[in-house]
């Protein structure tokens, strides 16, 4: 079972699907693999490695294959809309409980120990490198469940605690699958108010510095930023450069990201489509 368990979990399996250019391919087959892998984890509830993979395939299935389309639903499928988001978080959760046994079995007390307590700092610096993507992915899924429930104040009791999660990440590896922790504290500090840890400033500097890494090739940091910035700032100039800077960028050039960014780039073409509906002041489309 553990050599199974190996197999599946290496670095090359994650590839099967983030590198596959067929998004309907991954997204019909992705159902019966996370039920594989949490067949498997029933199995083996220790494996380290089973317990990563099937908790970020249940955040990675929520973000891509259902909340995304739910998210570019039209305004008269609200019901439809309301019932994919509540499932979205649903699956968050699933896999965040996962991520958070796999980093409580490896760091006892890692789960129950208040942010601001010695003892969770003392757990955190224990974390080492390789730590990183279960740091990552527990993030990701709890901050996702929160993001379309910030009434769920059991979650966002964790903010801070997920705060510190991500920064000691980035201190242990910055470039961490190139610039996917930029990619990810640009959301995170724009999305939040201030006194939860928000802070424009730095959201920006981390777009930088996920371009930086990419040579310009960042889809998702482009994607990211106009959501989360130009929107609220209403920067329509930027808002436009950057989605086509986005769809310029060919998705082959990475073929390690190549399914994050043909879906990240189906989501560019989607709001620069639907940019009225984000700027007041554009008209309203003759055929809306």
């Amino acid at each position: 079972m553990n050599l199974i368990a190996d197999a599946l979990t290496g670095d090359s399996s994650s590839d099967v699907f983030t590198g596959d250019p067929d998004a309907k391919l991954v997204g019909d087959a992705l159902p019966f693999a996370i039920k594989m892998y949490e067949s498997l984890l029933s199995a083996n509830p220790t494996h380290h490695g089973l317990m990563l993979t099937t908790g970020s395939l249940f955040v990675m299935y929520a973000n891509a294959f259902v909340q995304g389309p739910a998210e570019m639903l039209p305004s008269n499928e609200y019901d439809t809309k309301k019932e994919a988001m509540a499932r979205s978080k649903q699956l968050y959760l699933r896999g965040y409980k996962i991520l958070t046994d796999a980093l409580e079995a490896k760091y006892p007390g890692f789960i129950q120990e208040p942010d601001e307590s010695d003892a969770f700092k003392s757990i955190l610096q224990k974390c080492k490198k390789d730590d990183v993507s279960l740091l990552y992915w527990t993030v990701a899924g709890g901050l996702a469940a929160y993001s379309i429930d910030i009434m769920d104040f059991e979650l966002s009791a964790n903010i801070f605690k997920w705060s510190t999660m991500i920064h000691r990440a980035y201190e242990l590896d910055s470039d961490y699958s190139v610039a996917a922790l930029d990619e990810f504290l640009v959301l995170f500090y724009a999305s939040l108010p201030a006194l939860l840890g928000g802070d424009i400033e730095l959201a920006k500097e981390h777009f930088k510095k996920a371009q930086e890494k990419t040579d310009g090739n960042s889809v998702s940091a482009y994607v990211s930023y106009v959501q989360a910035i130009c929107i609220p700032e209403q920067d329509y100039d930027t808002f436009r450069d950057y989605l086509e800077k986005a769809l310029d960028i060919n998705p082959d050039d990475n073929p390690s990201t190549r399914l994050v960014n043909i879906i990240t780039q189906k989501k560019a073409r989607w709001l620069l489509d639907n940019d009225w509906t984000f700027f007041s002041f554009l008209p309203i489309p003759d055929d809306y």
